[in-house]
């Protein structure tokens, strides 16, 4: 039995209508999560929204996704694998195995980016994400998650090389996710070359990941959308102003909206989009340009 959610005016639920939400973290995983695969499903057909994606650290969710799209139909749940540590870091045949079980997205180094824990190196072990936490318990029990940096001496390695190929066979997306700006920029230049034409710059108002509305737009001419979410502003990793100002800058038709959600401590994906949304249009972005970052950018992404 699908669960009765708040009531919403009907004109503002019309927004998400169709959305889909590209960066979604819910259970079963390692981390503590404040829904599950059931749940999410759930409140997609309840809002009348696409589908979402489910990211996960640590696993490939291809075969999650499998499992959702045929407990119910009308929720489709994309699959997807990140390059860290466990499943051998940047592994091609890691990539195969994710594109043959019909996942969509690759996303590049996150937990075990050799950029994302140098900036976190300085951090306060109480304002750690919960990641680094297990990260740094693991090492206190003597098991060692390789760091990961894309490139040797200036140059992409091997298996990035071997990576993108298979990405672009199976026509995946590929996601920069949380490796330094020199990796991304090599990254997204050679999938070009390599005729990768689904790109998604990871978060790009992120702490580690930012980038200036200039470098944004020189990202542009590879073909890649430029992703923001909610979690970033709402936590105040960054203003709300500078986000809906790179926004403006780059242009809704370069733009995809998601969440980032599924914290044990925050709000649901479908919540962070409907205030992303009402926070655009208070902005002067039209519903037009809203449900174009919204609804048309990642389903055009997926499809």
């Amino acid at each position: 039995m699908l669960p009765k959610v708040e009531a919403i005016k009907l004109n503002t639920l019309e927004l998400i209508r169709d959305a889909y939400d590209l960066h979604v973290h819910s259970a079963p995983d390692v981390l503590p999560r404040k829904f599950d695969d059931l749940e999410m499903a759930q409140r997609v057909i309840v809002k009348g929204m696409g589908g979402y994606a489910i990211k996960s650290h640590y696993f490939c969710t291809a075969e999650r996704a499998k499992l959702i799209k045929k407990i119910y139909p009308t929720c489709d749940a994309i699959g997807t694998i990140t390059l860290n540590s466990a499943v051998g870091g940047i592994n091609p045949m890691a990539v195969e195995m994710a594109g043959r079980a019909g996942a969509k997205i690759v996303w590049f180094p996150t937990v075990d980016s050799e950029h994302e824990l140098m900036h976190l190196s300085n951090t306060p072990q109480e304002k750690l994400p919960y990641w680094a936490r297990i990260k740094k318990e693991m090492e206190a029990e003597g098991i060692q998650s390789p760091t990961i940096n894309i490139l040797n001496e200036g140059r992409l390695k091997d298996e990035v090389y071997d990576t993108l190929d298979v990405i672009s066979r199976f026509n995946m997306v590929l996601a920069t996710s949380h490796i330094s700006k020199a990796e991304a920029y090599a990254l997204v230049k050679e999938a070009k070359n390599r005729k990768v034409e689904r790109i998604i710059i990871t978060h790009v108002d992120f702490p580690s990941t930012f980038y200036s509305i200039e470098e944004q737009k020189e990202l542009l001419k590879y073909g890649a959308y430029m992703e923001h979410c909610y979690t970033t502003p709402a936590t105040g990793k960054v203003l709300w102003e500078v986000a809906l100002e790179q926004i403006k800058a780059i242009g809704p038709a370069h733009v995809i909206i998601g969440t980032d959600l599924g914290q044990a401590t925050g709000i649901f994906p479908d919540e962070g989009l409907l205030e992303y949304s009402n926070r655009l249009l208070n902005y002067g972005f039209t519903e037009e340009d809203v449900r174009t970052m919204l609804v048309e950018n990642p389903s055009s992404l997926i499809r």
